[in-house]
């Protein structure tokens, strides 16, 4: 029988929640072990295309639940790699929503002011700036100057993107070839693995249990190289401290299954899970009525024609982020780029006489791919999701070789959150049908439910054992030396793009963590500054690979 190997901390996830923590702990003198489910790309690795085994299905996890489906990162950096690097700081509102509880759902201990310096801090490390308008790609402008017409404002987002590198080649979704988009491999991933800490890609945790010496260990199988159904050697670490920062379609999943051998769980693990609220309409444009109406002209007689030209999210509305405005009816329109595959299959045909997805109109729709634009909604909806059973392993059965799975996610939405799509919806068609300029039509629910890109709250903090897993300080309820600190810990739809609140909220964590390790004898101080990944941790991952 093989011995089961030790760490002082171990950490599920190399995303914004795992790299930020194992970076500091690394930095403090903790022996740190990072598991990540998927592979380990980089650079000469993405590819600019969609092809089965191309880094689009390598790093994507896309998992159809029972009226949600989620996208999300899987690969080491975790969503990182693959998101569009959009990072505002959640409106102050936020922090007072009451949502289905009838009551403040976040800590008393946090709100915006408590969590502003939180935010500096990943806003110095990865770092993210502003873009001027003459930054802002053909798209961008477009859906700012349909928002001037409409009476509305528009603004560019702030963005972890490196302008002076960016090519506008918009395949960041796949992964950035050119290090202009700062993912996790350029700054905290590449810090921790200075300071010693190990990732093990490809290592898909499925449980946890106790040890003697009151720690955990550990349980996974890795993961084939080419067939993610099919696993392969099992394994077992054991770790005084453990960092679940899967992700809001895993955690919950790992949590559950580890209940036979943990002990029960607490009620809010795997409830309360939220979609941020999230929504898509898909906009076709009349290029002769751009030219007319919004007066706008490449230079060469073309108005528009430039949806595929740019860079994920760039201009977002925000007059509708109002805290004078009633719960469910604030949210954010921002325009975005969905590249080919299963956005051009749910995209749906304006005021069609036949089927909306497929078919002659469909066909003649993908003619005008060009014409284009997407407005990404998101709204606050009522955290209406629950996960079921676990799978056997992992967070999904898996139907495809990469990618593609069924998970246990139900997700029924109510007559709130519908009330923030259907304004939004109006919102979106106010703006870019006004005086002919497009036909716009939302995606569908019907295939796939529901759908997002930014799941969270599945295991949120709280005051309230009742509706929170984690305490404040991010602790699983019962289960002192278990922390979770990815977006499964945000109590709930944020109205911006998650990320930057995640890395803050894991940032936040970070002392505590220290805290709770030192009590259980790992000697581990708190105080690295921000990562320098461009250095010696640069060399590092390219060592470690």
């Amino acid at each position: 029988m093989s011995s089961t190997e030790k760490t002082d901390v171990l950490i599920i996830g190399s995303g914004f929640g795992g790299a930020i923590t194992a970076y500091h702990l690394a930095a403090g003198g903790a022996k740190v072990v990072i598991l990540e489910r998927g592979p380990w790309l980089s650079g000469q690795d993405f590819d600019h295309d969609f092809e089965l085994g191309s880094s689009y299905t390598r790093a994507f996890d896309f998992v159809v639940g029972d009226g949600m489906s989620v996208l999300s990162g899987n690969c080491v950096g975790g969503g990182s790699v693959v998101y569009f690097a959009t990072m505002p700081r959640a409106p102050r509102f936020v922090f007072e929503r009451q949502g289905s509880i009838g009551r403040r759902m976040w800590p008393a201990a946090i709100n915006r002011d408590t969590l502003d310096p939180w935010y500096d801090r990943v806003v110095e490390a990865l770092p993210v700036t502003g873009q001027s308008w003459d930054q802002v790609p053909y798209p961008g402008g477009l859906w700012a100057a349909a928002c001037a017409h409409a009476g509305r404002t528009a603004n560019p987002v702030p963005s972890a993107i490196d302008l002076d590198k960016c090519t506008n080649c918009n395949w960041m979704m796949a992964g950035c070839r050119f290090d202009a988009k700062r993912s996790l491999l350029l700054n905290y991933l590449p810090a921790a693995l200075a300071h010693g800490a190990t990732i093990r890609p490809l290592h898909e945790v499925q449980h946890l249990s106790r040890t003697d010496d009151g720690g955990y260990r550990v349980h996974y199988r890795v993961v084939d190289d080419e067939d993610y159904r099919v696993l392969h050697d099992a394994g077992t670490i054991d770790a005084k401290i453990v960092i679940v920062a899967a992700g809001a379609g895993a955690t919950p999943v790992i949590l559950q299954r580890s209940e036979a051998t943990l002990g029960k769980m607490p009620s809010a693990v795997g409830r309360y899970f939220s979609g941020n609220g999230e929504r898509l309409n898909t906009a076709v444009f009349d290029e002769d009525r751009v030219r007319e109406v919004l007066g706008l002209d490449r230079g060469d007689g073309v108005a528009y024609e430039a949806y595929q030209i740019g860079r994920g999210p760039t201009v977002a509305s925000w007059d509708k982020l109002d805290a004078n405005l009633p719960e469910y009816e604030r949210y954010s329109l921002e325009q975005l780029y969905f590249p080919p595959g299963l956005g051009t299959i749910l995209a749906q045909v304006p005021d069609a006489t036949g089927p909306s997805w497929f078919g002659v109109e469909k066909k003649e729709l993908m003619r005008h791919f060009k014409s284009w634009l997407t407005v990404f909604t998101m709204s606050e909806d009522d955290n209406e999701g629950v996960f079921g059973p676990p799978p056997e392993t992992g967070n999904a059965h898996r139907f495809s070789q990469q990618m593609l799975g069924h998970g246990p996610l139900r997700y029924q939405p109510t007559a709130n959150t519908w009330r923030g799509w259907n304004l939004s919806d109006a919102d979106v068609k106010d703006i870019v049908e006004r005086d002919g300029l497009a036909k716009v039509m939302p995606w569908t629910n019907d295939l796939v439910g529901a759908y997002t890109v930014h799941p969270l709250a599945s295991c949120r903090i709280g005051d309230d054992p009742a509706t929170s897993a984690l305490d404040d300080r991010h602790e699983l309820r019962g289960h002192p030396g278990i922390f979770v600190t990815d977006g499964s810990a945000v109590p709930g739809a944020l109205t911006v793009n998650p990320a930057l609140t995640i890395s803050a909220l894991a940032e936040r964590a970070v002392p505590g963590i220290v805290r709770a390790a030192r009590e259980r004898g790992v000697a581990v101080t708190y105080g690295a500054p921000a990562p320098d990944g461009a250095t010696a941790g640069r060399r590092a991952v390219l060592q470690a690979r």
